[in-house]
């Protein structure tokens, strides 16, 4: 196993600061022409309108390294300011705290694969995993999963822009509730769906693209990557064009990326003769104990992985503050015993979810290039 020089901490998201969690309600009150926070950028100061806009898997590290690549948003960057996303950084629970203006402790959707009695839900997929498997809307509806509604405190409803696929799964349903989804098939539709918004008068459009993540799992950071980058940069010039007087474009995201390729780790008998079962996914890996086994699960994981990963028990993620608080009643059962967090760049894998070990790039660990997003802002005026 490479060698890795172990970080004291990892970062914490800034829940009570510049965090995604307070994106949603900062905008609201630049809106009403109350107290916005002073991190938000400058030109939602006044605004009338808002889109804002979540390109899912775009870090700030990411984006500031390739000004080239996007000279739209790096140029926007340069006005901005990195935010962090909230632990895991993952898609599932980060876009639900920017819907939410919650945190994670709060809403309950803590991860990508969460515990379900014996089962494990894909919480993006919304199936139920190991004995029966299959669409679990019916036997767990997202509004029993996830109770807190969808932008609380908005001025008017809000339009959802959003690629049409998405309509009516169970993960939509649990993150943005009943708001009208205007669905896109292609890239280009993306501004044309949100321009028509702001021009029949919307306060506030919420708008989410999710390219970016997908080509970082297939191919990683590099050239695909890039290419994917510029298109979307140009999308954003687009509908920065067509904003009408007083409105603005704020574009952020849910979590940034590191590539792992092929460092995989697969736990050895000798640990997984402790092992009940896991959840999470391979930068944020919960290890369910059996029985009486949870002290010497977390010792042996210490010992072996100290050196790449940081080994927490799952009470010490939740008093440290990972999850913004102590968790709500009834979510402690959502999450395994021992987490396995890695700052080196590698993963852990769940025997019962092999698919997820083709991927090349990966998030949900708490290293800046994971937790660090971008919050910039274009038009106003």
């Amino acid at each position: 196993m490479p060698e890795a020089e172990t970080p004291a901490d990892p970062l914490l998201p800034e829940y009570g600061g510049a965090c995604i969690t307070n994106v949603v309600p900062g905008l609201f009150a630049a809106l009403a022409g109350g107290a916005a926070p002073d991190w938000l950028p400058g030109p939602v100061t006044g605004a009338r309108q808002v889109v804002l806009l979540v390109l899912d898997g775009l870090g700030w590290g990411q984006l500031t390294a390739r000004p080239r690549l996007a000279p739209t948003l790096a140029a926007a960057a340069g006005a901005g300011r990195p935010i962090t996303s909230v632990a895991p950084t993952t898609t599932a629970t980060a876009l639900t705290s920017i819907t939410t203006g919650r945190p994670p402790a709060d809403h309950g959707l803590l991860g990508y694969r969460l515990a379900a009695g014996e089962e494990i839900l894909n919480v993006l997929r919304w199936t139920l995993g190991s004995r029966t498997g299959g669409d679990a809307r019916g036997r767990m509806p997202a509004g029993d999963v996830q109770r807190l509604p969808p932008f609380p405190d908005a001025p008017a409803p809000v339009p959802v822009v959003s690629r049409v696929d998405f309509a009516g799964t169970g993960f939509t349903a649990a993150h943005l509730g009943s708001a009208p989804l205007h669905g896109y098939r292609v890239l280009s539709s993306l501004p044309v769906e949100a321009g028509a918004l702001l021009d029949a008068g919307a306060p506030f459009v919420y708008a989410y693209y999710d390219g970016i993540d997908k080509v970082a799992h297939g191919n990683g950071l590099g050239a695909h990557y890039d290419a994917e980058l510029r298109d979307v940069d140009r999308m954003v010039a687009e509908l920065a064009d067509r904003l009408p007087g007083g409105a603005v474009l704020v574009v952020t995201a849910d979590h940034g990326q590191i590539d792992v390729g092929p460092w995989v780790e697969l736990l050895g008998r000798d640990v997984m003769a402790m092992v009940h079962g896991f959840s999470g996914e391979g930068r944020f890996r919960w290890v369910h104990a059996r029985a009486g086994a949870t002290d010497d699960l977390f010792d042996a994981l210490v010992e072996r992985y100290g050196a790449t990963t940081w080994v927490r028990r799952r009470d010490e993620l939740v008093a440290d503050g990972w999850f913004g608080g102590p968790l709500a009643p009834g979510l402690e059962q959502r999450l395994g015993d021992v987490a396995l967090v890695p700052h080196a760049p590698l993963a852990f894998a769940d025997p019962a979810d092999t698919g997820e070990n083709r991927l090349a790039s990966r998030h949900g660990s708490l290293t800046a290039d994971e937790l660090l997003v971008p919050l910039v802002a274009l038009g106003g005026g």
